[in-house]
């Protein structure tokens, strides 16, 4: 018993000893945000330490972490929780919504050999497009490329895109009517509120089979298994979860600070980070339409 006892507090040192700082803000904290940096338990109201979260993800056999795509923190936190979890216990496989599947061979291909060349080359040898900014995923790409980690494409092909864009998707009978609600509103305010009737179902069911698709390949991968996405897309109420049966798995949300806060029905748990500077999408879309 002894023996067990001190095993076990050998294993909480040896933790504590290899655990990383977190990586210093990119952007400005809020003066008024003190908790930012900590976690929000949902279901409990209480703020853990990023290190608590670490912890209680470890024992779980899928994760959801949602982000803000351009926000710089994000990107950083989620570097950090997979190291932190890798310590932990080995992270068999890392889905992307960035990764599509006719850039998995590529993936596999680097996967089984030393890797070599440098950042830019290997953005160029897996295709990676350039609406997701290189200089953010590519050190995420890398550590788990480095790390052995099974790194899985999560999203449609654009051909699917291309064929659901023409015959929509039916209506997932899952969704209820304020989740179906709220998704065409945020479809509607992504296009600025320029966008005509067809074109709006045809991208609802364009967000919806992007959803069953990384289900599909969540629960596929070797467990344990995390999934970055949009913050959108691991809602549990509209996103990912809604589409998959069995155990649900843990969501969490990287929230920016000063912004209103999801409850349990979104999420399970909320990092807080500052918010990243403020864009007008709409102000860049009207003067590329013009």
């Amino acid at each position: 018993m002894k023996r067990m006892m001190l095993s076990g507090l050998l294993l909480s040192w040896a933790v504590l000893a290899t655990a990383e700082p977190l990586p210093p803000w990119h952007n400005t904290p809020m003066a008024q945000t003190e908790r930012t940096g900590q976690v929000l338990d949902t279901a409990t109201g209480l703020w853990l330490s990023a290190d608590d979260l670490v912890e209680r993800l470890a024992q779980a056999e899928h994760v959801l972490v949602g982000e803000q795509h351009d926000n710089v923190d994000h990107h950083q936190l989620q570097l950090w929780l997979l190291r932190q979890l890798q310590q932990q216990r080995p992270q068999a496989s890392l889905l992307l919504e960035m990764l599509m599947p006719s850039q998995q061979p590529a993936v596999d291909s680097l996967q089984n050999d030393d890797i070599e060349a440098q950042p830019e080359q290997l953005a160029e040898q897996l295709d990676w497009s350039p609406g997701w900014d290189w200089s953010l995923y590519g050190p995420i790409v890398i550590w788990a490329l480095e790390e052995g980690v099974n790194l899985r494409a999560a999203n449609l092909d654009r051909e699917e895109i291309t064929t659901l864009y023409r015959t929509p998707a039916a209506v997932s009978p899952r969704y209820s009517d304020q989740a179906l609600a709220e998704l065409r509103e945020t479809i509607e305010a992504s296009h600025c509120g320029q966008i005509a009737e067809p074109q709006l179902s045809a991208m609802r069911g364009i967000q919806q089979q992007r959803d069953v698709r990384m289900g599909e390949q969540l629960i596929a991968a070797p467990a344990p298994a995390l999934l970055l996405a949009g913050n959108f897309h691991v809602r549990k109420d509209l996103g990912v979860p809604l589409h998959l049966d069995g155990p649900a798995p843990v969501v969490v949300m990287l929230h920016e600070a000063g912004k209103s806060m999801p409850g349990a029905e979104q999420a399970d748990y909320l990092w807080l980070t500052p918010a990243g500077p403020e864009k007008d999408h709409c102000a860049q879309w009207q003067q590329t339409e013009d």
